[in-house]
């Protein structure tokens, strides 16, 4: 089969694309035929060196779908469809940027969909990162405000749609002009434009505050989207586009505002259910929600893909297919 490995950490130069064997399946892990992945700026912060704890060489990748290969236990079929996210994936143990993928069968949901592998590979992350930040985080409710900063990424994309079908009233940021448009026909209420401190901006439009925000830019930003909370509000910190991990200096009695909740959501931590990702699947089918694709790759374009996502100008998300095509 066929692997981009990273031997050591740095550019997307690093990876390397070798022929190496399957690996052999064994008590409860189950080897995938992987169809595609999406890429996710956490894999970037790894391919430079930025998580803890990843030994290499590594083949990255948290997130895939595929069909079953082999599972010893029998309780997956050879052909199955299934989608695997975290657990793990590409830091622990060996990820989806390859042809093939041994998991954990504990990581895996089986589903059934007619969308193509292109559309379905850019949903397992994505999706559980919008639902469990709006759902499991946040707990939007009909008629709030949602403020999410870093609108046009893809987990903001989608956050969009999931709050606008939840009944919210979205409030969506970029730091580029040109992609105000973009925003509005994603279906946000309004677009800011996030080129210094955002309160005195949002308190111009909603002077109390908003109800919520979904932050997806990360610590370097953190503060002012509290600052941009309503009393009772809650900011959850999901992203961390500015690749930042931590907050110095960090004060909590002065950094967070009297009333105001501070959350995370880690799909690391906490994995959304096999029903709502299937409910999902069919709304996309049913085109209920638009999935909004940047770009495809080819497995062999790997390291492209990684500098198109480094770029920071996709508004969407970045779908690579493995073509895995031959046998093992």
């Amino acid at each position: 089969m066929k692997a981009a490995v990273l031997y050591q950490p740095g550019g997307p130069e690093n990876f390397v694309l070798e022929e190496r064997a399957a690996p052999v399946p064994y008590g409860e892990w189950v080897l995938i035929k992987v169809k595609a992945f999406g890429l996710n700026r956490s894999e970037l912060m790894t391919r430079k060196g930025l998580s803890p704890n990843v030994r290499f060489p590594r083949v990255l990748g948290i997130e895939c779908v595929g069909e079953v290969a082999q599972d010893p236990t029998g309780e997956y079929k050879p052909g199955q469809k299934v989608v695997a996210f975290m657990g793990g994936m590409g830091r622990d143990f060996d990820g989806s940027y390859a042809e093939y993928a041994m998991l954990p069968k504990s990581l895996l949901y089986q589903f059934e969909s007619k969308l193509s592998w292109k559309e379905l590979g850019a949903v397992p992350e994505m999706f559980q990162t919008v639902y469990g930040s709006l759902n499991l985080a946040l707990k939007i409710k009909p008629g709030e405000s949602l403020l999410i900063r870093g609108g046009t990424s893809s987990v903001g994309m989608l956050a969009t749609q999931l709050a606008k079908k939840s009944g919210l009233t979205v409030i969506a940021t970029t730091r580029e002009s040109e992609k105000t448009e973009l925003l509005l026909n994603n279906g946000a209420d309004q677009v800011l434009i996030d080129d210094g401190p955002l309160t005195p901006k949002l308190k111009a439009i909603y002077p109390a505050g908003v109800n919520k925000v979904l932050e997806l830019v990360g610590t370097s930003t953190l503060k002012d989207s509290l600052q941009c909370t309503a009393p009772g509000g809650t900011v959850c910190m999901t992203g961390m586009l500015a690749e930042q991990w931590s907050v110095a200096d960090f004060a909590p009695m002065e950094y967070i505002p009297a009333t105001v909740h501070l959350t995370i959501y880690d799909s690391g931590q906490i994995r959304v259910d096999q029903q709502s990702f299937q409910r999902f699947i069919y709304d996309v089918e049913a085109g209920l929600i638009k999935l909004t694709i940047s770009n495809c790759f080819t497995l062999n374009k790997i390291a492209a893909a990684h500098r198109f996502m480094e770029s920071n100008s996709a508004g969407g998300k970045i779908v690579v297919l493995t073509q895995a095509q031959r046998p093992i």
